[in-house]
């Protein structure tokens, strides 16, 4: 798609080109010649229809994802976070080796590819928080924990400027990819103060359905306050807050 350039900012149709506004700015694309009749009857476009519908299903797997952590989500995410979301369930989904191409899914897929998904690209957790911590689920009790070995904030934190106090917060939830529901836990510490004062140990945990035969995800994050007068103020409006998927036990 080319880059539109200059002092107009052209949206909409004009012989057969569409000029498009996207995060990136202005772009333009030539318009399909091809019907959409063509597109979901013809034999030629079988590929298209098989990737088109393993798309959407990636799509509507990743909203139930972020609707089921919204209580953290809404504090630690990037505004590209639903498009990276999608292309890492579309790996999940490739990863069903099973189902035929265009009936793949997540639950026959991998889900486990998910570790490691940082919901804020802008403040990644991974370089943000240094302490030490352990994430396990436990299926049998339905317990997803997190447990924070002893650390010093201004040591072991990446704080922003500005910032004074934070939280760390967690989510455990589990979800029927099949019927779009979920259970979902969460928790999190009290405001904590920046400073070079040792904390104890923090254990965050997060309660599920015991013996959930679906798959469960595990996340960690961290939100950065600016305390004046007594009252703490969310820095920046979240843009410095981390939040990434620790640990999964797939179906």
């Amino acid at each position: 798609m080319a880059k539109q350039k200059g002092i107009f900012k052209v949206q909409g149709t004009m012989g057969g080109v569409s000029f498009i506004k996207t995060q990136d700015g202005y772009m333009v694309k030539e318009k399909s010649e091809v019907s959409a009749e063509k597109i979901a009857t013809s034999e030629s476009f079988a590929r298209t229809r098989e990737n088109a519908s393993e798309f959407g299903r990636a799509g509507k797997a990743g909203k139930v994802l972020r609707t089921a952590i919204r209580i953290v989500l809404q504090s630690g995410k990037d505004n590209r976070v639903t498009s990276r979301l999608t292309k890492e369930m579309m790996r999940v989904i490739k990863a069903d080796l099973t189902s035929a191409r265009g009936q793949r899914n997540v639950i026959d897929g991998e889900t486990e590819l998910l570790r490691g998904f940082e919901f804020n690209n802008n403040a990644r957790f991974s370089t943000t928080m240094f302490a030490t911590y352990a994430a396990t689920i436990d299926r049998v009790t339905g317990k997803l924990d997190i447990a924070v070995q002893p650390f010093t904030p201004a040591r072991d934190l990446v704080a922003p400027e500005g910032s004074t106090h934070f939280v760390l917060v967690s989510a455990g939830t589990e979800i029927d990819f099949d019927k779009g529901t979920f259970v979902t836990g969460d928790s999190a510490t009290a405001v904590l103060p920046i400073n070079n004062s040792p904390l104890a140990a923090i254990n965050l945990s997060n309660s599920v359905t015991p013996n959930s035969t679906h798959p469960l995800f595990l996340l960690l994050g961290i939100q950065f306050f600016q305390q004046v007068n007594g009252i703490n103020y969310p820095l920046k409006n979240g843009a410095f807050n981390a939040l990434s998927m620790v640990k999964i036990s797939g179906a």
